[in-house]
């Protein structure tokens, strides 16, 4: 498992891998919600009505940082998060 912390403006967001049997689990972890790969449910996410976006075909932490949103929750959408917006301009809204 990897952790590291990265600088967005003045705040920090956790990022973390975890090495998986086939494929690598990614999550940047903002205080308002979070990004996730491949493996995020969105419907489970709506239904906590959590900000969350998915991002796919990222195997690292520095292949999602410029990754493009894939698809978000309602609760992302309601905070202005679309499809095919940079994680980079996310991560300002969910830091």
């Amino acid at each position: 498992m990897q952790l590291h912390k990265i600088k967005v403006g003045r705040k920090y967001i956790q990022a973390i891998l975890i090495k998986l049997v086939h494929k690598n689990l990614i999550i940047l972890l903002g205080s308002k919600g979070y990004i996730m790969c491949g493996y995020l449910n969105l419907t489970v996410a709506n239904k906590f009505k959590e900000v969350a976006v998915k991002i796919v075909k990222v195997s690292t932490i520095s292949e999602a940082l410029k990754a493009k949103v894939h698809s978000a929750t309602y609760a992302a959408k309601h905070l202005g998060i679309h499809r095919g917006q940079s994680i980079k301009d996310v991560l300002k809204i969910i830091v």
